[in-house]
């Protein structure tokens, strides 16, 4: 019988626990596709999900890990043969379904997308659900008529594992981009990735919150949300649009209507999550060719086992970490 390593967290009256675990595939929830995994990557929600009084979770015990990229074993779906290479992000798992930082997965067929040409299973990692969140929010924002002429950008939350990867895929598509970060020593990183600009969180939110402040910027890529992002709103261009993915700067975004009605600006919403398939195909595929960065990979990442996701998971919450973390499985 085949065994494995996985990190995965229990409940008990004491709180929550996570530790290193050997396992066995019966222990694997009964889904379409065994994959081999080959990567993670470790995320700010693979944190929160190891906290007691996270509100996502279910049913413990829990193997935490959202994104997941691998070969697989053994198929029950016709659209997935062994050996293929594959990505498997959002939807549950790592949540409510046992997830990457494992050895093996079993994942439902329609929460997996075969690895596009132009990507190794290491890069889509390092891309993972930041990266693609990033993409997503560069793709939307284009939608909604965003092109490189029209002014700089900005990137809010600009160190961190979303902002980072939008800072490089907005410069590689010939924008001006200003990155606002919290953390004054990743600068240098954040100009080395294109940022035409760094600036501190605090010029951005200013002294005082208005409903309308001077136009600044044609658009904004936020991972961060809270004030900091009615902030924004009241800075975009007309026109302009704002993507929002994240909530680490808070859930209440203090704003008024001013700026969508006298500027005609739009707050779009990125979900990663339950994304329909076809665009999430769309967005791998622009991942693989025109928002690639490869150039800046060894910058964002950082690579680590599976012994030190514990402590990873610590560091990512206390905002010590920047870029991409990366979970690779020895063989």
């Amino acid at each position: 019988m085949t065994t494995f390593q996985a990190y995965r967290i229990h409940k008990n009256e004491d709180g929550v626990e996570g530790q290193i675990e050997e396992l066995s595939l019966k222990d694997l929830p009964k889904s379409d596709v065994l994959i081999e995994v080959h990567y993670s990557s470790v995320n700010y929600k693979d944190g929160i999900i190891g906290q007691p009084d996270n509100n996502m979770v279910r049913e413990y015990p829990i193997i935490p890990g959202i994104d997941l990229a691998g070969v697989v074993v053994k198929s029950q779906d016709k659209r997935f043969q062994k050996g293929d290479r594959v990505i498997a992000t959002s939807y549950e798992i790592g949540v409510n379904h046992y997830g990457g930082f494992s050895q093996y997965a079993s994942i439902p067929a329609d929460w997996v997308v075969p690895l596009p040409d132009g990507l190794t299973l290491e890069e889509s990692m390092i891309y993972g659900t930041a990266g693609f969140t990033a993409g997503l929010s560069i793709h939307r924002l284009e939608q909604n008529g965003l092109t490189a002429d029209q002014g700089p950008v900005l990137v809010t939350g600009a160190s961190g594992g979303v902002g980072s990867m939008a800072v490089a895929m907005l410069a590689k598509r010939g924008y001006n981009v200003e990155a606002s970060t919290g953390s004054k020593e990743h600068t240098e990183y954040l100009k080395r990735l294109g940022a035409e600009k760094v600036i501190s969180r605090e010029e951005v939110s200013g002294e005082q919150l208005k409903p309308l402040r001077s136009e600044r910027w044609a658009a904004a890529v936020d991972p961060v949300g809270g004030e900091q992002l009615a902030s924004v709103l009241s800075q975009l261009e007309y026109n302009g649009g704002a993507a929002v993915s994240g909530l680490t700067g808070g859930t209440n975004i203090p704003t008024q209507v001013y700026p969508f009605i006298l500027r005609g600006i739009s707050l779009i919403g990125i979900d990663s999550v339950n994304l329909p398939m076809e665009t999430r195909k769309k967005v791998w595929h622009r991942l693989a060719n025109d928002l690639k960065t490869k150039e800046f990979f060894d910058d964002m990442k950082v690579v680590i086992s599976l012994e030190d996701v514990p402590h990873r998971l610590e560091q990512i919450l206390a905002g010590e970490t920047r870029g991409r973390t990366i979970v690779k499985f020895d063989r």
